[in-house]
């Protein structure tokens, strides 16, 4: 593959929005295409972002021949549908995360995926930005010594609509699956699955969850503390505390930014993470690095443990 990817998006929301516009600085891939619902929103999306294809059906968009990759903007809900379409139209696609309301939606897409050959991605872009990629070189050198402890929040501030996805059921709300996925899958990055799960969550006056806590134990004896609401912005930062440093990440640890290695004896090295857009395009260029080697997941963000991560956050909201 030489020339550039043409991206084809379903949703016309914020995110699908924020991809696009990353999409202006790399190389690797263009928005060729927008499907949606109504023809008078993938104009509107089409016409700001000058894509040339719209169309008025999620299927007529998997059907776009000049579409190599399908990205999936929709709210969570409609992602297991939506990813299945563009599977069996046989192109690869990027989920935007949570990937799916469940482990067992997340399954299907995986299990779909393999068996048809196709790429496959979870849309956690934070997993693909500068600093992320030299705090997992720190990890892999040993430098922090034995993990003890991930923290991590992520707290939004949100209208109390009734309308608004984050706290309409209809639309997968609740602040876990929107906000707190960050957490979990930093924590995953760090520590993998755990086997101990304590939460304690708080519903949004919709009744979806408005604010958890999570305490993850692990085999190792390390322990995962994590939090999450979308009734307050919160400082949104991540550490990791080893045995000889620990990195102190600032906010917001999920998008670009710095973080500080600090040493046992109190010696720091700054790390300043300068870059452009939002930062998704970081993670089309993985997708589109993915494609030109034939892989049909992501080393980074590998399917197995999206399936876990699911997996977990379905056991944060297991009735208790």
């Amino acid at each position: 593959m030489t020339e550039p990817l043409g991206w084809g998006l379903i949703g016309t929301g914020g995110i699908a929005e924020t991809f696009a516009a990353d999409l202006m600085f790399t190389d690797s891939g263009r928005p060729v295409a927008v499907g949606s619902r109504h023809m008078n929103s993938a104009d509107r999306f089409a016409d700001q972002f000058d894509i040339p294809n719209r169309h008025a059906s999620y299927e007529a968009l998997v059907a776009d021949p000049d579409v190599d990759v399908v990205y999936v903007a929709t709210p969570h809900p409609m992602h297991h549908a939506n990813a299945l379409l563009a599977l069996r139209a046989g192109k690869p696609v990027l989920v935007e995360k949570a990937f799916t309301m469940n482990a067992a939606e997340a399954e299907d897409l995986v299990a779909t995926a393999r068996a048809e050959g196709l790429f496959l991605m979870e849309g956690m872009w934070t997993r693909f930005l500068p600093h992320i990629a030299e705090i997992r070189r720190l990890l892999a050198e040993g430098a922090l010594g034995d993990i003890v402890t991930v923290t991590a929040d992520h707290g939004q501030w949100f209208a109390k609509d009734p309308d608004f996805r984050l706290f309409a059921p209809e639309l997968g709300g609740g602040a876990l699956l929107d906000l707190g996925v960050y957490p979990v899958s930093f924590a995953s990055m760090v520590l993998g699955k755990p086997d101990r799960i304590v939460t304690l969550i708080d519903p949004a006056f919709t009744g979806v969850d408005g604010q958890t806590s999570m305490l993850f134990g692990y085999a190792s004896g390390a322990q995962a503390v994590l939090t999450c609401t979308s009734s307050a912005k919160s400082p949104t930062r991540g550490a990791i505390v080893g045995t000889d440093a620990c990195i102190e990440i600032d906010g917001e640890f999920y998008a670009p930014t710095s973080f500080t290695l600090i040493s046992r004896t109190g010696e720091q090295t700054y790390f300043d993470a300068e870059g452009v857009g939002r930062g998704l395009w970081y993670e089309a260029e993985a997708v589109a690095g993915c494609l030109r080697e034939g892989l049909l997941e992501s080393p980074l963000m590998p399917l197995d443990e999206t399936i876990s991560i699911m997996q977990t956050m379905d056991a944060v909201l297991a009735p208790g």
